[in-house]
């Protein structure tokens, strides 16, 4: 069973690419996805790796969290299930 890790206070200078550089070493890798903002295209600072194997996941895990990247302190850890999010109103047209 595949797992869903979260990597938090990323550089914004992180890519999918040296991301999944970073975790390769810890075993096969099925998907990584860095988040970026949708209006600029920059990074928010935090991704997604989902690894095959739940023992090689909880290894990287346990070794990079805490660890510098590029001088900043990542955090590395199982993600929480997505919830459901309230709608917006602030884009409500007025009629």
């Amino acid at each position: 069973m595949s797992q869903n890790i979260y990597v938090g206070n990323l550089p914004y200078s992180v890519t999918e690419d040296s991301l999944k550089e970073l975790f390769d070493s810890y075993g096969e890798i099925e998907s990584v996805k860095v988040i970026s903002d949708n209006f600029t295209g920059r990074s928010k600072g935090f991704g997604f790796v989902v690894m095959s194997n739940n023992s090689e996941a909880d290894k990287a895990i346990s070794e990079l969290d805490g660890n510098e990247l590029d001088g900043r302190k990542i955090k590395v850890n199982i993600a929480k299930p997505k919830t459901e999010r309230k709608p917006s109103y602030s884009n409500r047209n007025s009629y």
